[in-house]
């Protein structure tokens, strides 16, 4: 937990949650869950955009096929600070703040360092995972921090002997992130390793794969980084490896919630999550397609097909 200075002191508790662009949350989910989101930005040719306000994932890559000089940065902490401020305006006594891998960007500490400044406790969360790896551990977090009672099981507390229900508090929403984080598996394919080997996301031993000898690896994040989770020989091949590593995973889990992402792909991602959903039969009680966003776009480019499965 960073920056707690206390609750409030008569004020009723309230958890608000944030989060950054690369969670890929949709704008009715971020209304319908009442989630604040922080922009990276993203630099073309000098210029800088922020993600999801002035710059998508089409506008990227066509910077990138002409050859533009592009760039990702973390937001500054003041873009934080000012997100949290708004929370509390808005009634929040404690902040869970949560967020892409920190291996993969600073943004997670620039969150800290903004946390320090808040004036009600701020839970700082590295997700260690990315796009809706993310997203659906800053989800869960939402639907906790709504709750009137902690979910039977995980929470279970009461007040007093009317059995009025405790409200959650920025603790235990956190956890509730940090654990569908944790189950989220992620697994990709690119058209080229290039972008990742150049931004420092890939080795070179493992981007050669590609480059020298031709292979579709499929990628994974692992502890907060890019590597490789099997190789294949061609992208169809891969695509159906990707669809059958994501059953199998569904199969050792009760019930799982999908994501399928995608550049400038949509009606592959949507053929794609509903075979998942096919086979997974029962298991899956939630499928979402969505391109991948800007900033992810600037670090895998073209030919992107993801597939994240986290527990519901």
């Amino acid at each position: 937990m960073s920056g707690s200075r206390g609750r409030r002191a008569g004020a009723r508790p309230h958890v608000a949650v944030v989060t950054d662009s690369t969670a890929s949350l949709t704008a009715d989910q971020v209304v319908a869950h009442g989630v604040g989101v922080v922009p990276l930005d993203v630099v073309v040719d000098g210029e800088r955009r922020s993600e999801g306000v002035d710059v998508g994932p089409e506008e990227l890559l066509a910077a990138l096929a002409r050859g533009a000089r592009v760039t990702t940065s973390q937001p500054a902490p003041a873009a934080f600070a000012a997100a949290y401020e708004r929370a509390v305006a808005a009634g929040a006594t404690e902040i869970v703040s949560v967020h892409l891998a920190g291996g993969l960007s600073g943004t997670v500490q620039a969150a800290r360092l903004a946390a320090a400044t808040v004036a009600v406790p701020v839970h700082v969360v590295d997700s260690g995972t990315a796009a809706m790896g993310l997203g659906f551990a800053v989800l869960a977090a939402a639907r906790a921090a709504a709750l009137p009672a902690a979910p039977e099981g995980l929470l279970a507390r009461w007040r007093d002997r009317r059995q009025q229900p405790v409200p959650v508090t920025g603790c235990e929403v956190a956890d509730v992130a940090r654990t569908t984080a944790a189950s989220a598996h992620v697994w990709f394919l690119v058209d080229s390793l290039d972008h990742l080997r150049r931004g420092g996301r890939l080795s070179a031993p493992a981007a050669a794969l590609g480059t020298v000898l031709g292979l579709r690896p499929i990628l994974t994040l692992r502890d907060g980084s890019v590597v490789v989770a099997e190789k294949v020989r061609t992208r169809r091949a891969a695509r159906d490896r990707l669809e059958a590593i994501a059953v199998a995973d569904l199969a050792r889990r009760p019930a799982a919630r999908v994501a399928v992402h995608h550049l400038q792909q949509p009606e592959l991602a949507a053929a794609v999550a509903e075979q998942i959903r096919t086979w997974g039969a029962q298991r899956v009680v939630e499928t979402v397609t969505a391109d991948a966003g800007a900033v992810l776009a600037a670090h895998v480019g073209p030919g992107l097909l993801a597939v994240v499965v986290a527990d519901a």
